[in-house]
């Protein structure tokens, strides 16, 4: 019977232990029945609560100055959410009409 690769580590050296499998090299444990959630997933939420994706489109809600330039981005400015990241401004995004540009998501809404 084969058992399937550690999710942490890709080790395959996994074995039983009753219902739970056990990674001898990094001891990770899980159950094979339970759906995988990726717990180093940044969970991002626009200034409503509602969840983010990537590749979601997003409106401003409030005017933002942006820096190192005298561009003003203006409320209701549309962008499109290209990916996540760690850090103050945790949205890497395309602005139409400022090209790309890092956001913050409190300072967003989904459109």
């Amino acid at each position: 019977m084969s058992l399937p690769a550690c999710p942490k580590c890709s080790s395959e050296y996994v074995y039983e232990d009753q219902s739970m499998l056990i990674c001898p090299e990094c001891a990770y444990e899980w159950n094979p029945n339970e759906e995988v959630v990726d717990e180093d997933a940044i969970i991002l939420k626009d200034s409503n609560g509602n969840l983010l994706a990537e590749g979601d489109k997003v409106t401003l809600i409030k005017d933002l100055k942006v820096k190192g330039s005298s561009q003003v981005l203006k409320v209701g400015t549309k962008a499109t959410i290209k990916r996540f990241v760690d850090g103050d401004h945790d949205i890497d995004c395309k602005v139409d009409g400022a090209g790309d540009m890092m956001l913050k998501s409190q300072f967003v809404k989904k459109a």
